[in-house]
């Protein structure tokens, strides 16, 4: 199955989006993730170990130094490399990274680079680092009462510290399926900060009682001069109702910076006013979104569980569904057919799940649980490549399982099929937003010209994928954009 192509659309004449995503911003962000980010992340090194529990780190001098050319090199040998796409390991081979790319990937035997920085990898499996397709950045690691009614400083303050456990579980890069993340990013990709690479959707649109509308009733009845609801104030959602509010909201994510845009297409679990079998939004509404966010050479994405919910957004021209649980057959073969993108996240009714004690939204949990095993069943049976989210909201200690999540899947495909799926497959999904990718090199791979993105494991993941449950254990080296964040000796 072939994910649908986005027609390039050539940026306006003062940059794309926000200022972030200028031409001069972006050529800046890379010029300091090798210079800025190396200093500022390597600093912060000891100090980040002791609050995370993350070990004995490697020099920074060393890790910071470079020859009169440039950055000093760093070479992995003594390894066997998963590069991301092969249903094998390589063995025999090193991996040289200069700066924030992987430069080659040579024979074990091959010249070394002058000065370089050597790393023996014991025999372990070097591969890409981990990415999450559906990870919400700012709301992962609050409750959701917290997130409902506190300062948005808290929220920021929090979630950058969830920012930089994300990176050391081996996340290196994430689709922020809604939140205010446009900040955080930018502090990431500046080095003021440690974390993912961010993709971000910016606030979550939703109709009038849909799956993003948390207002009390007594907020009611809503007139343009109301004034914004707090999740709309902290840019976490916003409310759009017909073709021309919707416009409206999905431009301003544009201008904000937005790679994708996030609609709420369907009834979700945690919302209040909407059952899981409820359309959301007209075809007319969606499809406005869609013209949008295509004008602006990038896609939508959209929140839905049933059948009703996927069809009308694929009619509408929607490219990615975000859950889909509850999905029939007759669903399944037209999202292959019409090549939609399907995140999809392992959702059971088990330690792992989301604490719900609202017997509604609990009633709601089960029934979208229950539809995991048959959607997954589904994707295979049509031959949909799924991408790997994880959809963790309101709960730090779920969020701390995100690797543990990952593993679940290994139950409907091979090993090495998850970690293609975790890698380079949902590194397509991150790099369908076209000319708006703040991030234009290869993702979720190890070859000459990607992003140096990689993970150091003590053991063999492609036999036992358990290792990625617990990455404090068994990642021994974690390097996201040329720079080791973690390194174990």
């Amino acid at each position: 199955m072939k994910l649908n192509s986005v027609t390039p659309t050539p940026p306006p004449t003062h940059g794309m989006g926000c200022l972030c995503c200028t031409p001069f911003l972006q050529d800046f962000t890379r010029r300091v993730s090798a210079d800025l980010s190396r200093r500022a992340m390597m600093m912060g090194l000891g100090a980040s170990a002791s609050a995370v529990g993350l070990g004995v780190y490697g020099d920074a001098q060393a890790q910071t130094e470079a020859t009169a050319e440039g950055p000093r090199p760093t070479v992995f040998v003594n390894i066997r490399l998963f590069d991301g796409q092969s249903d094998a390991l390589r063995d025999g081979v090193a991996v040289v990274v200069t700066g924030d790319k992987v430069v080659a990937v040579q024979e074990a035997a091959a010249p070394m680079p002058d000065d370089a920085e050597v790393i023996d990898g014991r025999g372990g499996v070097l591969m890409p680092g981990l990415i999450d397709a559906h990870w919400h950045t700012i709301m992962a690691a609050v409750p959701q009462g917290v997130a409902l009614a506190v300062d948005p400083g808290y929220l920021h303050i929090v979630a950058a510290e969830e920012a930089e456990r994300t990176l050391m579980r081996g996340f290196t890069s994430v689709r922020d399926a809604g939140g205010p993340s446009f900040a955080l990013k930018r502090a990431i990709d500046e080095g003021q900060v440690q974390g993912p690479r961010i993709y971000p959707s910016g606030a979550m649109i939703s109709q009038t009682s849909g799956h993003a509308d948390f207002r009390s009733v007594n907020e009611l009845p809503r007139f343009p001069s109301t004034p914004g609801s707090h999740l709309e104030n902290v840019g976490a959602g916003m409310i759009a109702d017909g073709r021309d509010e919707v416009l409206r909201r999905v431009r301003e994510q544009l201008m904000k910076g937005a790679t994708q845009i996030k609609l709420m297409a369907g009834g979700g679990v945690s919302s209040p006013y909407d059952s899981i079998e409820v359309n959301q939004y007209t075809e007319e509404e969606l499809r406005a979104a869609v013209e949008a966010a295509s004008d602006y050479g990038t896609y939508v994405m959209v929140h839905a569980y049933t059948p009703q919910a996927i069809r009308r957004a694929i009619a509408a021209g929607v490219r990615c569904i975000e859950h889909g649980q509850l999905t029939d057959d007759e669903t399944a073969a037209l999202m292959a057919e019409s090549g939609t993108m399907w995140s999809l996240q392992p959702f059971f009714d088990d330690e792992d799940a989301i604490p719900y004690t609202d017997p509604e939204s609990r009633a709601k949990q089960i029934a979208v649980s229950e539809g995991t095993v048959r959607a997954y069943e589904l994707a295979q049976k049509h031959g949909i490549d799924v991408a790997f989210g994880t959809d963790v909201l309101f709960d730090p200690s779920l969020a701390l399982r995100q690797g543990k999540l990952l593993s679940k899947i290994g139950q409907f495909y091979s090993n090495f099929e998850v970690l293609k799926m975790a890698t380079s497959g949902t590194a397509r999904y991150l790099e369908a937003c076209g000319t708006r990718n703040p991030y234009p090199a290869p993702l979720g791979v190890i070859e000459a010209g990607a992003w140096a993105d990689m993970i150091l494991v003590d053991g063999d993941p492609t036999d036992d994928l358990n290792l990625v449950a617990d990455p404090d254990r068994n990642f021994r080296v974690i390097m996201k954009n040329g720079v080791l964040a973690k390194h174990r000796h």
